[in-house]
Order: structure tokens, then C-alpha cells, then sequence
């Protein structure tokens, strides 16, 4: 029994529970002497499941309605959104697997949307890169307004999902958890760094607010919305795992894992509604919303 938890508490930050099973226990009786933070986690995902899907639902159909006016940073939220949809229907599964169940057979379907929604923050770094470009050099953003090289790069990012998906599915890759590691780590500097960089930017354009031009203006909303993406769910994984050595395994286990995985995963519900806070919605339904210009 020590060393099994001494293997646990060895999982990176890739590793959501995969096999965990404990004779005829489930999950949870694994956890039953420090269950808090597993039943918040659950808790999460189950709104993930009722906020989530109406909220990134809300953000397709937003998206689509004013398609004609569309921001070139909407092709990728629009692809966030459908990974987050996809994401927030497992909490049934997710619930049933954690608390009743003894098999390992349901963490093949778990680890393939697990793998799906540790790539998100990619089409994050997507938005992070088009607004960079935006406003730190306006007129090769300019020239590659048209948005075929977006679809080629949203393209590029959905097949590094799923491959990187169906690897996390196998659940026995030698050392695949620091591919996450690296993905995550680099994404996180690669947002901090853009994010830094194009408010940097705006501050250099005027003292006021409104004397920014209307692209700053609709990037400084993304790069506060994005930010507060980062710092909120994505943050804290990067920040609690390099110190797992320093946590007793079973609190490493039952708290730290769902701690850091819980905030992660509730961006599939903080993202649209953030988003969706920034958009004026149409009084009717016939009406499409006007939407500041690019």
C-alpha cells in the first residue's frame, strides 16, 4: 500500500486519475478519510455541465448570427467553445466512474475528453497570438485579415488534440505526461508574454482609454478576458505541482490532484461567460448584435 501511494503521488500534472481502483473500492472509498475537495471537484463538473454547455452554446450561436461582423479572433473562440461542449458532457460518466464503479473499461472514454481539454489552452494561445499581432504590428495583421491561414492553424491545433487525445486514451505511454507538462508550461509563458506585451502596448497609446483605436480597444477586452482565464484556472496546476514532493502522497492525491484539475476544468464554464459578459445580446431573437469594429 506505501508504495502504491507513493506512485500516486508521483503523477504530473497530465495525470487525472486513470486507472485509480482499489480492489472492489471506487475512487471516492480511496478518498474517504479526506473526501472534501473530490466532492467539490464533482461539484464543479456538474456545473461545468449545466453552465457550460448552454454558456459555450450561447457563444456558437453569437458567433454565428453575427458571422457578417466577426472578429478574426472569433474562429478560434468559436473552436474553444465546441472543445469545451464536447468536455462538459462526461460529469455523468465522470460521477458514475468516481463513485459507483470498480472498472477500469470507462477511463478509456474519461482519458480521450481529459486529453481533449488539456489542449484547450492552445486555441487560447491562438487568440492570445491574434491580438498580439493586432496591435503590436497592425499592418501584417492587416494583410492577413482574411482568415485562411486561421483555418489552417485551427486545423493544425484540432490535430494535435485528437492525436494527443487517443495517446492519453492508450494510458500507457512511457513518459507521456510530460508532454502535457511542456504543452502547458509553454502555452502559459507563451499567453503571459503576449498578454504583457499588448498591454504594454495599449498603455503606450495614449493616456485615455478612448483615445485607443477600436482594435485596441476589442483587445485590451480579450487580453483582460484571457487573463483572467490564465491567472484564475490556469495558474494554480502550474504553480501547486512542482511542489508535489513536498506533499504527503495521500493529501497529494485526494487534495492537490482535484484542486488543481477542478480550476483547469471549470474554464469550459468561466470562458463563455466571460465572453459572453463582453457581448451586447440581441433583445430578439431575430436581431443580431452589433459588434465594435476590427
Amino acid at each position: 500500500m506505501e508504495v502504491f501511494f507513493i506512485n500516486a503521488s508521483l503523477l504530473l500534472i497530465s495525470q487525472r486519475p486513470s486507472n485509480y481502483s482499489y480492489g472492489d473500492k471506487t475512487v471516492y472509498e480511496g478518498c474517504k478519510d479526506m473526501p472534501a475537495v473530490l466532492i467539490w471537484y464533482l461539484g464543479l463538473q456538474i456545473i461545468n455541465m449545466f453552465l457550460g454547455i448552454p454558456a459555450n452554446i450561447m457563444v456558437l450561436w453569437l458567433i454565428h448570427k453575427n458571422k457578417g461582423d466577426s472578429s478574426t479572433s472569433d474562429i478560434f473562440i468559436l473552436h474553444l467553445a465546441v472543445l469545451d461542449v464536447l468536455f462538459c458532457l462526461i460529469p455523468p460518466l465522470e460521477l458514475a466512474n468516481i463513485i459507483y464503479l470498480t472498472t477500469s473499461s470507462t477511463w478509456y472514454v474519461l482519458r480521450f475528453f481529459y486529453g481533449i481539454k488539456d489542449t484547450s489552452p492552445l486555441f487560447l494561445s491562438c487568440i492570445c497570438l491574434d491580438r498580439y499581432m493586432a496591435v503590436l504590428h497592425p499592418i501584417t495583421f492587416t494583410k492577413l485579415k482574411d482568415r485562411r491561414h486561421r483555418a489552417v492553424l485551427t486545423t493544425g491545433v484540432w490535430l494535435v488534440t485528437l492525436a494527443y487525445a487517443a495517446a492519453k486514451c492508450v494510458g500507457d505511454i512511457v513518459n507521456f505526461e510530460k508532454v502535457f507538462t511542456v504543452m502547458i508550461l509553454a502555452a502559459f509563458a507563451f499567453m503571459v508574454f503576449c498578454n504583457i506585451a499588448i498591454l504594454w502596448a495599449l498603455r503606450q497609446s495614449g493616456p485615455a482609454r478612448d483615445e485607443m483605436h477600436p482594435v485596441k480597444k476589442r483587445a485590451f477586452k480579450l487580453v483582460l478576458i484571457i487573463l483572467a482565464i490564465i491567472v484564475f484556472n490556469y495558474f494554480p496546476p502550474v504553480a501547486l505541482f512542482p511542489f508535489k514532493h513536498y506533499f504527503y502522497p495521500d493529501v497529494f492525491r485526494c487534495y492537490i490532484h482535484y484542486l488543481a484539475f477542478g480550476l483547469m476544468d471549470f474554464s469550459s464554464s468561466i470562458q463563455p461567460v466571460l465572453y459572453l459578459s463582453k457581448e451586447k445580446l440581441p433583445r430578439h431573437p431575430g436581431l443580431c448584435c452589433k459588434k465594435s469594429p476590427e
